[in-house]
């Protein structure tokens, strides 16, 4: 089914407490209908807020990035499940993956991390890895596909290449979205919101050019506004 143009907006609520981002989804109102909780906001409350968001109708990305032994992987997912989320990430690493697929439920889609958007090739090696981070996304694009990931997070640099290699069954999430104009920040890997789409992204994550936005409901109309122009190019 097309994903409407609202809803492959997802905006990460990176704030320091369950209040300020509160303040912001009132100040964004429907203009936004998906939101990401990571660990800043997760580990301030924001777990208990999930389930408010999610019972006021709006659908919740937590980006908690899960990877340690497959039993305890496991036992989290089924507790996050209950949380009522649409999305939750696990570090791509096949025995994580595996685990956490096992373990979904209640509809909650599992995402793998391929390689993180602010790392590039020295950072790769800098971690001890002699494959590059266009080789290494697409193996663990190959593998999350074999072990029947629902979906993964990648740089929209990558998107096109895990495209061809996943298929259109999995859902592709791309971070590192800047409009044109916005400061690229701690992101090395980034493309602009039509871009991305173009490229074969279902989801794009947008934080910094919405929350810290003068007028952040107007940022985000204009970022699905784009959205919608590039889909409508390609129907």
């Amino acid at each position: 089914m097309p994903i409407a143009p609202r809803e492959r907006l997802i905006v990460a609520l990176d704030l320091p407490s369950v209040e300020s981002a509160e303040a912001m989804v009132a100040r964004l109102g429907d203009a936004v209908s998906f939101y990401k909780i990571g660990y800043r906001l997760a580990y301030a409350g924001g777990l208990g807020y999930a389930q408010e968001l999610t019972g006021a109708g709006k659908q919740v990305f937590l980006d908690l990035k899960l990877h340690d032994i497959g039993n305890t992987v496991a036992e989290g997912v089924k507790s996050i499940a209950r949380l009522g989320a649409t999305f939750l990430t696990v570090h791509a690493y096949p025995q994580t993956m595996q685990a956490a697929v096992e373990a979904r439920a209640g509809g909650l889609r599992i995402l793998g991390v391929t390689v993180l958007t602010s790392y590039d090739d020295n950072d790769l090696k800098a971690a001890g890895y002699d494959t590059p981070v266009k080789a290494l996304v697409a193996r663990r694009a190959e593998q999350a596909r074999m072990l029947g990931v629902d979906g993964l997070v990648c740089s929209p640099e990558e998107a096109a290449n895990v495209r061809a290699i996943v298929g259109a069954g999995m859902a592709l999430v791309t971070p590192g979205i800047r409009p044109s104009g916005a400061e690229a920040g701690d992101q090395k890997r980034i493309m602009t919101p039509a871009a991305a789409i173009a490229a074969g992204a279902d989801y794009l994550v947008v934080g910094r050019p919405v929350i810290a936005a003068p007028e952040p409901r107007a940022a985000a109309e204009a970022i699905v506004y784009e959205i919608a122009q590039q889909a409508g190019k390609e129907t």
